[in-house]
């Protein structure tokens, strides 16, 4: 059971014609009320000339919130000097939460707490106090304003109202980068004690991730973190109150961090060549097949630019880029025969639109892969060696009589006779 509060701060005060004006005091200080010369009517006595202390004298007072004794609270002790302890006078209370959350004790001005009271649904109650004659039921002072602290304790754990989080950072950053800034909240007093003073501290996330324990700030701690290789991180944040120290009370929240991609990675062919066999019945414009290069990359970074390198070969061919696969698509540019040359070589290049100058030391962002193609032998028609004949023959010639002849030849390799 809690007793009186030993943070209790006496105040006295003095009334000067009517008016009441509170002392300020530092804590532990108290202060006698000059005494003076006043002229007190009492009702049915005669005035006499008589040197009183006039005025109020109590406690600055403190209630501890949850309270759970089985008593009641004690808050503090209202009392004026013109109380003789005598029973004369009678004390009353009024304002914020006068008779159902206060009590006073009319005779001795003890003001008890009846029930348990939550700083943080109401810091402080607003009371006014009067001492009354018992006998005339008139005051015997004027009616006092005070105020009634509610002591925080702590009773509120951090809560990060925003979480979880979201957040992104490119891969590759240095070391320190800034990635977020959590914030913890703490329903106690931030004015008393350390019940409301947080402190930040990782509790998943380690080695890759680091937090400022003051100001929530969480920056990356390893260099070189790779998409290619990890690119989802879950970081688990707890906020403490007490300063951090044993006994606080904690609340946590998760980070969901994403590596973005930068341009790290050029294109490489998986091979260094390719085979493809066309037949040499393509037409011109059609695509005859496809390669690829890969980049691990993501989005613009993965684009990548097919060219034909210059030199023998690659002529009667050209490539163009499949934006949707990232492939390179080899065209015919004019018409293939068999029977004149079976097979192609050239060079092929990959190489990325968009670069990093970051990363200009790794090396040329490009590739190069050799391109075979064979062309394939069709059945294709006999050639007559004119494309007309002219014949003259007589009439009344014999059946059977010969008028004339065609040639025509087969230039398939292996060609078979002509009928």
């Amino acid at each position: 059971m809690l007793t009186r509060n030993c943070l209790s701060l006496l105040l006295w005060v003095l009334f000067d014609g009517g008016l009441l004006t509170p002392l300020h005091l530092q804590p532990q200080q108290t202060v006698e009320a000059e005494p003076r010369e006043n002229v007190v009517p009492v009702p049915g006595r005669r005035l006499s000339a008589q040197r009183v202390k006039r005025g109020w004298v109590w406690n600055q007072f403190f209630v501890l919130e949850e309270y759970m004794g089985s008593e009641p609270q004690y808050v503090g002790k209202l009392h004026s000097d013109l109380d003789k302890g005598v029973g004369t006078v009678k004390y009353t209370l009024s304002g914020d939460g006068a008779g159902t959350v206060f009590t006073i004790d009319e005779t001795t001005g003890d003001i008890h707490a009846i029930r348990s009271l939550d700083r943080e649904e109401k810091p402080f109650y607003t009371l006014r106090a009067q001492a009354v004659d018992v006998d005339t039921k008139k005051p015997l002072e004027p009616e006092s304003e005070f105020i009634i602290k509610v002591q925080d304790i702590n009773d509120n754990e951090p809560k990060f109202l925003d979480g979880p989080y979201v957040a992104s950072v490119p891969e590759m950053s240095p070391v320190g980068a800034y990635v977020l800034q959590v914030k913890a909240t703490d329903a106690d007093d931030p004015t008393y004690g350390n019940s409301a003073r947080v402190v930040y501290s990782i509790l998943q996330g380690q080695p890759y991730f680091s937090i400022d324990p003051k100001t929530g700030v969480i920056r990356t701690a390893l260099p070189n973190m790779d998409r290619e290789v990890k690119e989802q991180y879950q970081v688990l944040i707890q906020a403490k109150d007490m300063g951090g120290q044993l006994g606080g009370l904690a609340g946590t929240t998760t980070v969901n961090i994403t590596l973005t991609d930068v341009n790290d990675n050029p294109p490489r062919f998986p091979k260094s060549i390719f085979h493809l066999k066309v037949p040499e019945s393509s037409q011109v414009g059609s695509a005859i097949g496809r390669i690829r290069a890969v980049d691990p990359d993501f989005g613009k970074n993965a684009e990548i630019e097919y060219n034909i390198v210059p030199g023998d070969g690659g002529n009667l061919f050209d490539i163009t880029t499949d934006e949707n696969t990232q492939e390179g698509v080899i065209k015919l540019k004019k018409p293939l025969d068999f029977e004149t040359k079976k097979a192609y070589t050239f060079k092929v290049e990959a190489s990325n639109l968009h670069l990093d100058h970051r990363f200009h030391s790794v090396g040329p962002f490009k590739d190069t892969a050799t391109v075979k193609i064979n062309v394939l032998d069709m059945d294709e028609p006999p050639v007559f060696s004119k494309p007309m004949y002219t014949m003259e023959v007589y009439e009344d010639t014999p059946v059977g009589t010969i008028i004339g002849a065609v040639t025509a030849q087969d230039l398939d390799a292996g060609s078979s006779s002509v009928r």
